[in-house]
């Protein structure tokens, strides 16, 4: 996620909140650094202040748009007549929350917009399940074999990822990109350690497995016989 904010104290806060979530954002203060930033990466969503030092954020989504820039907007700002709020919408945001706003609205209000923005085809089930394992996305619930586990936003985030790619290889990067943000260091280890976190809170039979190189894959693994 990106947040675009140029009051620092709201933007550290609602960054605080996202990351909070599970989320991985990046924060930047203007115009200019959003449009760098949405160069460079494929956000999911990207929250922006209306009124910034560099203009109507508005303006600057409508451009875009016009470009073909599909990624979901949502715009917080204190002006809240209709006419704001049509304008908003009409221009290409997605979703519109007027300051002072509850955290954890905007929170819901982003993680379906980036549900949104990350599903490909037909929508993505509300409940995953990869052999006996299974996530109610809506709820953030993870069973195991029927029994609900405690999870970290983070440890979520990063199953919720592996279950939308069951079978498929996901590398560290594409870990790391949806799941940290830019101050992840992409050599690090942080990748490896919240999975055995996560395998050891699954327990067995092992569903995570390490692909040699290339990263991790979600599901039964071939070599070993069917169980359940």
């Amino acid at each position: 996620m990106l947040v675009v904010e140029d009051d620092a104290d709201l933007g550290y806060a609602v960054a605080a909140a996202l990351r909070g979530a599970g989320l991985a954002v990046d924060l930047v203060g203007d115009i200019p650094a959003a449009d760098e930033a949405v160069l460079v990466s494929p956000y999911a969503c990207v929250v922006f202040d209306r009124m910034l030092p560099s203009g109507d954020s508005v303006d600057y989504v409508a451009a875009r748009r016009r470009g073909g820039w599909a990624t979901p907007v949502l715009f917080l700002t204190a002006r809240d007549s209709v006419a704001d709020r049509v304008a908003g919408f009409e221009h290409g945001g997605d979703d519109y929350l007027v300051k002072p706003f509850a955290v954890a609205e905007l929170v819901a209000r982003v993680l379906s917009l980036g549900r949104r923005s990350l599903t490909t085809g037909p929508p993505a089930a509300p409940v995953l399940r990869v052999v006996d394992l299974e996530i109610d996305v809506p709820r953030r619930q993870v069973r195991r074999g029927g029994v609900l586990l405690t999870l970290t936003a983070k440890e979520f985030a990063v199953l919720e990822l592996l279950a939308n790619h069951a079978g498929e290889v996901v590398s560290r990067t594409t870990l790391i990109e949806h799941c940290w943000d830019a101050m992840a260091e992409p050599m690090s280890n942080v990748v490896d350690v919240l999975v055995r976190q996560l395998r050891r809170k699954l327990g067995g039979p092992q569903l995570i497995h390490t692909v040699r190189g290339a990263g991790y894959l979600l599901g039964q693994d071939p070599a070993e016989p069917a169980y359940g």
